[in-house]
């Protein structure tokens, strides 16, 4: 042990704004079960309105999960088997799950090392007769380079989907996310920065076509009542969750700004403890407003699982998005990619680490987790001394 003792420090912790909130949600959930309108109804229709007004968008509509959101928008696409979809092979599963369960090959394109997002230089070549769209993730919280995209996807005719399942209320150039491609996918899973109290996601976009295919397909395609026009799913989303996010809604700039304020605090603490050599943090972009769903770092010298499991034993909360890139998981080997394919992911998989980020984390639970930090470092140089 470090030395560091005391009470440990989670990765994320919902309890305090529960029970800041706990009066008006339990009123939320009450309000629902009185009135019987469990499935759709008002609570779905104002959450869709309030969302995307938030993005800027002029269509929302709810579903049962941020993954149901990526596969609606890919199906609203009419995108199916011969097709081709370029995305990153550095972001959670969902994305290329969407993909393949359209029927259409996932084709990768590697990540800028510095943000670990899609990086758009490397869109253009990949692009093929059979592409069919974009996906670009708005990773750990910060929008993508869409700039470089929007011109590959403008001389291609390629329409953008935008995975911003971690980053609500990002920005790229003064516009947020849901409003930078033909269509936006969000995931209000509890962790996020607006989060559910269980499943739940939302398409936004400004195509009143897209956005009746995608409130048709979450209905098992079917319009009107049992008559079905697409082969759609069972993708609604939950009243009680959605009443329960308008609740919540209102708070999120709150929120997000004491995130920033979380970041601004780690970035100092690396600089007081003389960790930027040994742990730096990913890249914040110009012209972003970064909502840092995590706090994102590359520890060096092959290190970080030694780490991780230091942080663990005195009960800091860590977690490594990802650990292994897409084209190397054993469900995708019929791409027939290998090591070596992607470098910059496969780096990233061996190199990041996310430390506790939550509102309402405290400078004295920071300055915990980076004392740890420091502690391990001394324990590593004592030992190779």
């Amino acid at each position: 042990m470090s030395g560091t003792h005391g009470t440990g420090v989670p990765l994320c912790d919902l309890h305090q704004q529960y029970q800041e909130l706990r009066p008006q949600l339990e009123e939320a959930v009450h309000r629902v079960l009185a009135s019987c309108q469990v499935i759709n109804g008002p609570e779905v229709a104002g959450l869709e309105e309030e969302v995307a007004r938030y993005c800027g968008a002029a269509h929302g509509i709810g579903c049962a999960s941020g993954s149901d959101a990526l596969l609606l928008a890919v199906q609203a696409l009419g995108i199916g088997p011969g097709d081709e979809v370029i995305l990153p092979p550095f972001t959670f599963f969902a994305t290329v799950g969407a993909v393949c369960r359209s029927g259409a090959r996932p084709v990768f394109a590697d990540i800028d090392p510095q943000t670990c997002n899609l990086d758009p230089h490397q869109v253009e070549n990949k692009i093929t007769p059979r592409t069919r769209a974009i996906i670009g993730v708005h990773l750990f919280g910060q929008c993508m380079d869409m700039e470089p995209l929007w011109r590959v996807a403008e001389r291609h005719d390629v329409p953008i989907i935008e995975d911003a399942a971690q980053a609500i209320g990002a920005e790229y150039q003064k516009k947020r996310a849901g409003t930078l491609g033909s269509m936006a996918c969000f995931s209000f899973y509890p962790s996020k920065n607006l989060g559910a109290y269980g499943d739940a996601g939302m398409v936004v976009t400004n195509d009143p076509d897209w956005a009746a295919r995608v409130a048709c397909l979450r209905m098992h395609g079917m319009e009107p009542r049992y008559y079905h026009k697409y082969m759609g799913w069972n993708a609604r989303l939950d009243a009680v969750q959605a009443a329960m996010l308008r609740v919540k809604l209102p708070y999120l700039d709150a929120w997000t700004e004491a995130r920033q304020v979380v970041a601004k605090r780690y970035d100092a603490l690396l600089e007081d403890y003389h960790l930027g050599h040994f742990m730096q943090r990913l890249t914040v972009k110009p012209q972003r407003r970064h909502v840092f769903n995590q706090y994102t770092v590359r520890v060096a010298g092959g290190q970080r699982d030694a780490l991780m499991r230091h942080l663990k034993m005195e009960k800091i909360g860590c977690e490594v998005y990802y650990p292994v890139p897409l084209h190397l998981q054993e469900c995708l080997a019929y791409l027939g990619h290998a090591p070596g394919d992607f470098p910059a992911s496969e780096e990233a998989s061996r190199c990041v680490l996310s430390l506790p980020m939550f509102p309402e984390l405290t400078a004295q639970q920071q300055e915990r987790v980076i004392q740890s930090c420091a502690a391990f470092v001394r324990q590593r140089a004592r030992r190779a001394a």
